[in-house]
């Protein structure tokens, strides 16, 4: 029983019926709660854990998903109970086809945020009659000088109505996913390609003010959407889509910026893609709160796409961790790490972090079953550095969040290194034979121009590798030990001068120096002295 319980008691403390329900085996959560800096190296957190998550197996059907609250765990705590009851409990059928399993699983969103707005009625009801007992016109000063014990209890219902939650969550049902989400919580699919690459595809939609799809939405409700850019809010959220938010739901009009809508401007209508045949191709599945990428973008010094490094991240622990809750943990881990280092050098940037949730779903069982211990025969070891560091991760595809997106999913490839062969030994396995080297893919960086189709289609961002930051990026999976050599160096090859990476200190002034004052006096003190000569006795 301890076990079905991981999957949701690590987040919340309160018990719920979705404790007793089976954990998949294939997944892992890791989580790291909020942070805010010190100078001093210290740090504390503005509130508590606010995400949730599930990764559950029931008869063969696969749910999973991320919740990132705001403003309370209510929402989130609410969506993390209700939801699962709305999809595994008889609801899909075998006969089902993807669009009505779709239509399932748009009605169970929209059916949780209306059972959670019917668990605030008795606020709601409250609120309204405080302020009907309240004279009108009184400024929000006369009113607490006038009525304080009816000021504090409304802001108490207000903060009671106002959380809400992001839901990014995934199905598997009869060998098909289906991904749907409301908010900035991303899925990422990790497939295998036949050149041996990772093709990385976001399957969700970040909505958020400056996706370009959401502001005609909402300049077609009759909003101003220069405001709503300059504020980068729509109302006292960032999200255009969300469960709960009632203040900016029911409650819209109290907003003079969303005022003028002729509806309810944030909704609950998931963005919904699938289904997707799994087959072998299928290597990993990632949900996220946006508490990870966002923080490694806030870490990096250079433009990158954090859904690549979280990637990478993920296919470097697969080969240290023990399980896969150990895996997603230490990618949750290296990336709060690399933050706090950031601070630390540059204390005007990254001064907090929000909560961060990562789920990992790996589709071949084999890679599951070759997680035994941290450091098996044949892995090599991860550095401690996250690569968002200067100097690791100098590039990756062009991908900037201050531009306007679009409600296309980006894409882009993962080209993956060559594969070592065990040293031959009297029980190494044959070459043919599946062993943890050659079970997940080692995510280095080779040249390729190429591009998926959906990425083209869709105008998302896209891009190639610069070839002299190709054995940069790969060598982060060194290690720190120095166990492990590069690819170049396994496979016999020379390196090439297009392929070197060049020296990034500038030794131009040492060398001056060794000039002006003669080898042989700088060096003096690295050459042999002579043996003293000995006294005959």
């Amino acid at each position: 029983m301890a076990s079905k319980r991981s999957s949701t008691v690590s987040q919340s403390p309160t018990e719920n019926w979705t404790d007793d329900l089976p954990v998949c085996k294939l997944s892992g959560v890791g989580f790291l709660t909020n942070q805010r800096y010190r100078e001093d190296g210290g740090r504390r957190e503005e509130h508590e854990l606010e995400d949730r998550s599930f990764h559950f197996n029931v008869d063969d059907t696969y749910l999973y998903g991320v919740f990132d609250g705001h403003d309370g765990t209510r929402a989130s705590d609410f969506t993390v109970q209700r939801l699962p009851a709305e999809l595994l409990l008889g609801q899909l059928t075998a006969d089902m086809n993807d669009e009505q399993i779709k239509g399932a699983i748009r009605q169970a969103f929209i059916v949780v945020e209306k059972g959670f707005f019917q668990s605030l009625d008795d606020a709601l009801a409250e609120k309204t009659e405080i302020q009907l007992s309240m004279p009108e016109g009184l400024s929000s000063y006369e009113a607490y000088q006038q009525f304080p014990d009816e000021v504090a209890r409304m802001q108490a219902l207000q903060d009671e109505i106002s959380g809400g939650t992001t839901a990014v969550v995934a199905l598997i049902f009869q060998n098909k996913l289906f991904v749907a989400n409301v908010g900035d919580s991303r899925a990422l699919l990790c497939r295998e390609t036949p050149e041996g690459s990772i093709s990385v595809t976001q399957l969700s939609v970040d909505h958020v003010t400056s996706n370009n799809d959401e502001l005609t939405r909402l300049a077609n409700l009759g909003l101003d959407i220069q405001q709503i850019l300059r504020n980068r809010r729509i109302g006292n959220q960032e999200n255009t889509r969300s469960i709960g938010d009632y203040c900016v739901k029911g409650g819209y009009k109290d907003f003079d910026i969303l005022s003028a809508a002729t509806e309810e401007p944030v909704i609950a209508e998931p963005h919904i893609c699938g289904g997707f045949p799994i087959d072998e191709t299928f290597h990993c599945l990632v949900l996220m709160s946006d508490g990870v990428y966002k923080s490694i973008d806030e870490a990096s010094d250079v433009e990158t796409n954090s859904n690549f490094d979280v990637v990478r991240l993920v296919a470097e622990e697969l080969h240290c961790q023990k399980n896969m809750t150990g895996v997603a943990q230490a990618v949750v881990d290296r990336v709060g790490r690399a933050h706090h280092d950031t601070y630390m050098t540059q204390m005007s940037k990254c001064q907090k972090r929000d909560d961060m949730t990562l789920l990992i779903r790996i589709f071949k069982e084999e890679i599951a079953n070759s997680l035994k211990s941290p450091r098996a025969p044949g892995r090599q070891s991860v550095s401690a550095m996250p690569p968002m560091s200067p100097g690791v991760l100098p590039v990756s595809v062009p991908y900037n969040p201050s531009n306007p997106m679009t409600g296309s999913a980006p894409s882009l490839y993962i080209p993956s290194g060559v594969q070592t062969k065990p040293a031959p030994s009297g029980n190494s396995p044959s070459p043919t034979t599946s062993t943890p080297t050659n079970l997940v893919p080692q995510v280095t960086i080779s040249r390729s121009d190429t591009q998926s189709s959906a990425s083209s289609a869709s105008g998302s961002p896209s891009g190639s590798f610069p070839p002299e930051h190709a054995t940069a990026l790969g060598a982060s999976s060194q290690g720190i030990d120095g166990e492990g050599e590069s690819n170049e160096q396994e496979q016999g090859t020379e390196t090439s001068e297009e392929t070197r990476v060049h020296s990034y200190v500038d030794f131009t002034d040492f060398n001056r120096q060794v000039d002006e004052l003669g080898a042989d006096y700088v060096y003096a003190w690295d050459k042999p002295k002579p043996a003293a000569p000995t006294t005959p006795v």
